[in-house]
């Protein structure tokens, strides 16, 4: 027998929670669906285009999908693409993923968190994406919540990275990059990727907070600061 769980969302397409209790697979649907027509010997998987799958869903790991035999160059197709529709620096998407999944486009992690780009399932839901490891989805979804916490914290790079590690309310909270170990080694990572030398990051995006700047002052002294 199937349990339902309804996220309590009065929309005209709600987010469900559908459990198979015969296997454990687990669906979001963006319906409403009848709990009647879940029984063991009715259940279902809905419409690809009504699904988030969850890590639970074999057929993630099986085979006759297309959509994971990707390599790095076709991955990296993805992320000029993306980049080059949002706007963003592709050597910033690149360094995400690198910290996130290290490429690898069916990458779970123990928290949930799916494919090359490690998107929570509501972050998945919020961006549209119905396949949470198909690379192109999780790829263009992944770009577009970097931009838009980057325009949440007003181009704060070291913010919008938190955020995307922590969530956003973990960084109002803190009024700043929160205090978990995790968070903060992850900002660094992500940064040490992004501005190491030949990374391809473009000129003109962000500068590097922690970098050593060489400056002389009036009497002609050479001054090195990180301010």
């Amino acid at each position: 027998m199937a349990t339902l769980v309804l996220c309590p969302r009065p929309a005209k397409a709600q987010i469900a929670k559908v459990m198979d209790d015969s296997n454990g697979r687990q669906f979001f649907v963006n319906s409403d669906p009848d709990p009647n027509k879940f029984g063991s010997a009715r259940f279902g998987a809905p419409k690809p285009h009504a699904t988030i799958y969850l890590p639970a869903e074999s057929s993630f790991r099986g085979p006759g999908r297309p959509a994971l035999s990707i390599d790095r160059d076709g991955a990296e197709k993805l992320v000029r693409e993306a980049a080059e529709r949002h706007h963003m620096d592709p050597a910033l998407v690149r360094a995400v993923i690198e910290t996130e999944s290290g490429w690898n486009a069916t990458a779970k992690s123990p928290k949930g968190a799916l494919g090359l780009m490690q998107l929570i399932p509501t972050t998945a839901v919020r961006f549209g994406v119905n396949d949470a490891f198909s690379p192109q989805q999780n790829v263009d979804a992944g770009v577009r919540y970097l931009k838009t916490l980057l325009e949440r914290y007003n181009g704060n790079l070291d913010l919008a990275l938190a955020a995307y590690n922590a969530g956003e309310g973990a960084v109002d909270r803190a009024h700043g990059i929160p205090a978990y170990r995790e968070t903060r080694e992850y900002v660094q990572k992500v940064q040490n990727a992004y501005f190491r030398p030949g990374s391809g990051r473009m000129d003109g995006f962000w500068t590097n907070p922690r970098a050593i700047r060489k400056n002389a002052d009036p009497s002609g002294r050479i001054i090195f600061t990180n301010d």
